[in-house]
């Protein structure tokens, strides 16, 4: 009977504590839809939809790549090489060269202006960045259409 009322107290308190913790959250997942169409993301945590962004995608003459991903590489502040050294805020590489990250040239939003990064509002790409970091570069899926 003692054994009974401790299971009885305890149980709940330390399943609400595996439902509540970081592994749990990483089961729930990011999943990370773009529409190079549309010039738009969709950001779903745990198959909920949380945000949906105007994005820039590649231009003429530069291609965002179509598929399916998984994050490579974090980085909070990169700047390109390959073009003048461009600042490249809460960057999420997920192939190659090829990153999701912050834009300073928010006017150009909604539009293909890119050399094929995906390029975001910098507080979206903050917090973007800060749900990957949470749930993980495994909990995370990019996909490109």
């Amino acid at each position: 009977m003692r054994l009974f009322r401790h299971l009885f107290f305890v149980l709940p308190i330390a399943l609400t504590a595996f439902v509540t913790s970081p592994a749990a959250d990483a089961l729930a997942g990011v999943t990370v839809k773009i529409n190079r169409g549309s010039q738009t993301m969709h950001v779903y945590v745990g198959g909920a939809l949380r945000h949906t962004w105007a994005v820039s995608t590649g231009r003429r003459g530069y291609t965002t790549p179509s598929g399916s991903y998984r994050p490579t590489r974090l980085e909070r502040m990169w700047h390109s090489r390959k073009y003048d050294w461009s600042p490249m805020p809460h960057s999420i590489f997920f192939r190659g060269g090829y990153a999701i990250h912050g834009t300073y040239e928010t006017k150009r939003l909604g539009r293909r202006a890119s050399h094929g990064c995906i390029r975001l509002a910098p507080g979206n790409a903050r917090r973007l960045f800060s749900l990957v970091r949470r749930y993980g570069r495994s909990g995370t899926r990019i996909n490109i259409r």
